[in-house]
Parts: structure tokens; sequence; C-alpha cells
């Protein structure tokens, strides 16, 4: 463990928040299990990435059901 020398106070936060700091600082120096940063960064790009996706993939599904079906009309005419 790292030993700190001042409290949340000195820094303007509350102490949970001066905690988490702490902890994730330690994650990146390898001191401590879990996601560094960037991976914490690349994981959240990937999940707004894969949440357009699903969209456009919606939009794209939805649209070719519309034309599928504007084909069929035409065909019956």
């Amino acid at each position: 463990m790292v030993s700190h020398q001042f409290d949340s106070s000195q820094v303007g936060c509350t102490c949970e928040i001066l905690r988490r700091w702490v902890r994730q600082a330690e994650r990146d120096q390898g001191l401590r299990a879990g996601l560094t940063t960037s991976e914490r960064e690349k994981l959240k790009q990937l999940k707004r990435e894969n949440r357009e996706l699903r969209r456009a993939n919606e939009i794209l599904r939805q649209a070719s059901a519309f034309f599928a079906q504007a084909e069929l009309d035409r065909l019956r005419k």
C-alpha cells in the first residue's frame, strides 16, 4: 500500500473520492487488481460503439422490412 501524508480536505474532496482516486492509482501502477484507467476508457469506448452499432442494425432491420413490404405491395398491384 502507498502511504499518504494528506487528507481529503487538503485536495477539496470527500474521503470516499480520495479513496477511489488512490485505489485507481494503485490499479494503474499494478499494485491492485482491477481495470487500469486506460482499460476503463477503452471498455467505455467499446460499449459506446456497441450501442451505436446495435442502434444502426435496428434501423437497417426496420428499413429492410419497410422496403420488403413496399415491394410486396407493388407486386400485388
